[in-house]
């Protein structure tokens, strides 16, 4: 998908994506992360401000949930 496209903006969803899609897993994790990668295609390169992401320590029993979508 991402490779058909000449150019894509792509970003990483927070807690506007957590917080929406709740996760229930049983035994509870010590440690969750959750990544969900948002593409948008583009014809031209645009500028963008770079994203900050939070660095993620596991601990213990941990689960990583990745996805991605695209948006128009």
């Amino acid at each position: 998908m991402l490779q058909q496209n000449k150019y894509n903006l792509i970003s990483f969803a927070g807690e506007e994506y957590t917080n929406y899609a709740k996760l229930e897993i049983t035994p509870k994790p010590d440690s969750i992360l959750r990544v969900m990668m948002i593409y948008k295609p583009l014809k031209k390169p645009i500028e963008i401000k770079k994203q900050e992401l939070k660095q993620f320590e596991r601990i213990g029993f941990s689960v990583v949930e990745w996805g991605g979508r695209q948006v128009d």
